[in-house]
């Protein structure tokens, strides 16, 4: 049986950012991890990418920890994905880009990842 996938949008290599907690909160929890940043390197000993675009096959989630205006030019990309659901983590959302992700066929979350894995975010310290 193959893992879930996710793609962590705006990963970080900062263990205290939420960006950073989600990367292993989701590999605690058995998901294959593609962290994009557009600085690429490497998180968590993860390859970054750093666009959408550049992971390689299909991804079942897509997690956001970016700026709602950042979030909004990306949803083209969340949508030629095909991905099964669209997170948009505290700090993420606005009515335009929730507005804009359902236009586009997306059914946007907004909530925490973290917490729909059954974890708590303080649970993953620097």
């Amino acid at each position: 049986m193959s893992k879930p996938t996710v793609a962590i949008v705006g990963a970080s290599s900062d263990r205290e950012k939420y960006g950073n907690k989600s990367v292993r909160a989701h590999l605690n929890c058995g998901y294959e991890v593609f962290p994009v940043n557009p600085k690429g390197g490497e998180i968590e000993g993860l390859q970054v990418y750093k666009s959408l675009s550049d992971i390689p096959h299909r991804v079942q989630r897509v997690s956001l920890y970016v700026s709602p205006e950042i979030g909004l030019g990306l949803l083209p990309q969340i949508t030629a994905l095909g991905c099964d659901e669209v997170w948009f983590n505290p700090g993420t959302e606005s009515d335009t880009v929730l507005s804009e992700a359902r236009r586009l066929g997306l059914e946007p979350i907004v909530g925490c990842s973290i917490v729909d894995l059954g974890e708590r975010p303080e649970h993953f310290v620097a």
